[in-house]
């Protein structure tokens, strides 16, 4: 029995061999622990629960018994020094400024990818998913303002015409095929939108004061990166180095700096160096040569001339991706696991006292932020998707029918990071404030979610299922 399960192994070994494929001792079995992970991470779902789960933490340590050492630690300074020049910051004010700079990098990769390729790029299929943005941006807004039309309060009107990308499609792709393809995507053309919305709004009505020597250095900069791109320049590494500074300039202008990642990433080229044709025929070329100048009795480490063939591979692989399709596949892994998750451990931990729970609930500032979350984001959306639909300006995308708009208008209640990023800026004067809207946002999003959830269950149920 043993020699015969010794025999099927150095057969199973011999096979790999002859297949051209070399195990290290342990690789088979890390493969077989990573790869349940690999296909774990990659779907829809995963962002959405890593935000959930590390929002949950920080409400643990806001209210735990490590309360003060994680409001400490959160607030600590950060300072980077080079010779006599240096950036101190909060350790919060890195995150917040620095590497949310790196997701709206993202964003902005994602908004030109759309406006070009994608669901944006036909003014026929785009006019509903702009139409809905537009009104779900409003509508929470001007809700917000009748609640809070003065004081203090009022700054907070741009908190809840935020909608989370990554929470709202993650509870869509929970419903899995009960809702149709193109449901996703409207609700992702939407988002990015409204993403671009929020991002104007930030620019104009939350910078406070211009310093118009750092900003027009980041005028000059931004040229570059223009300049770059009409030029041809496809290395990643010169954009990278400009945007930077870019950042900086626009860190010490006065305009929050997020918006340097959105700007730079509308710089990165869009076309690639080799058209698809191009690409199959050096492919087939070079793979000819491979194969003639191949020996047996060489491994790929002792014959130059194999891996001069297999590095010019990789440069053609390269050069037949534009730039933006490969910075987009880079940076979208980082930031949905690494960067928001980070923001929401640093932005979601809130005390919560059950004293004086009642006074939040009642606060105005509570109540607009809820009702614009909720309220506002379902009347804007399916108010004005119906009158589109209505004058026959736009068309429902394929599959759907008007009640899945509908409840996707309840998903897009879903504020979180975008509406606590806004809140941030609104009331970084104001704790107290902070600390009501943060609540309002994390019971909205968390209400809206549920809501849209069920709503699309039970209208996808029956059509769809079958």
């Amino acid at each position: 029995m043993a020699d015969s399960q010794q025999a099927t192994k150095g057969s199973s070994k011999n096979s790999s061999a002859k297949k051209g494929i070399f195990n290290s001792p342990w690789e088979k079995a890390f493969d077989k622990v990573l790869t349940p992970f690999e296909e774990f991470i990659h779907r829809q779902t995963t962002s959405s629960l890593l935000l959930m789960g590390t929002a949950l933490v920080a409400l643990i340590l806001a209210n735990g018994p490590f309360a003060t050492t994680y409001a400490h630690f959160i607030h600590s300074a950060v300072s980077l020094n080079v010779g006599t020049w240096s950036v101190d910051m909060s350790l919060h004010h890195w995150i917040n400024d620095g590497l949310m700079a790196m997701f709206f990098f993202v964003v902005g990769l994602e908004l030109k990818r759309e406006i070009l390729v994608g669901e944006l790029a036909d003014l026929h299929n785009a006019v509903l998913p702009i139409g809905a943005a537009i009104g779900g941006m409003v509508v929470p807004a001007l809700i917000y303002f009748m609640v809070n039309p003065e004081g203090d309060a009022a700054r907070g009107w741009g908190i809840p015409m935020a909608t989370d990308i990554a929470f709202a499609i993650g509870a869509l792709a929970l419903l899995g095929r009960r809702v149709p393809k193109a449901l996703i995507t409207f609700l992702v053309a939407l988002a990015i939108v409204d993403d671009l919305g929020a991002v104007v709004v930030i620019a104009v009505f939350y910078t406070e004061t211009i310093a118009l020597g750092p900003l027009t250095v980041a005028a000059g900069l931004f040229a570059v990166l223009v300049t770059l791109n009409l030029a041809g320049i496809r290395k990643t590494l010169p954009y990278f180095l400009v945007s930077v500074l870019f950042w900086y300039a626009v860190l010490l202008s006065g305009v929050h700096a997020t918006l340097a990642g959105v700007l730079g990433a509308l710089c990165i080229p869009a076309m690639p160096k080799y058209q698809p044709e191009r690409f199959s025929s050096q492919v087939k070329a070079l793979m000819h040569r491979f194969d003639e100048i191949q020996q047996s009795d060489k491994s790929i480490m002792t014959n130059d001339q194999l891996r001069a063939v297999v590095r010019s591979l990789e440069i053609g692989i390269n050069r037949v991706q534009a730039p933006l399709q490969r910075l987009e596949q880079a940076w979208h892994m980082p930031v949905a696991y690494i960067v928001i998750p980070i923001f929401a451990l640093a932005n979601a931990g809130i005390p919560l006292e059950l004293a004086s729970m009642g006074s939040t609930l009642a606060h105005p500032t509570f109540v607009g932020v809820a009702l614009g979350l909720i309220l506002g984001k379902f009347i804007g959306i399916t108010g004005v998707s119906w009158l589109l639909l209505k004058l026959n300006v736009a068309v429902l995308p394929k599959d759907t029918r008007f009640t899945q708009i509908a409840g996707v208008s309840l998903l897009a209640g879903i504020g979180f990071t975008m509406s606590i990023f806004v809140a941030q800026l609104g009331f970084s004067e104001r704790p107290d404030l902070l600390l009501i809207t943060k609540t309002g946002i994390l019971l909205a999003s968390f209400i809206a979610g549920i809501a849209g959830v069920l709503w699309l269950y039970l209208v996808s149920t029956v059509s769809d299922e079958s």
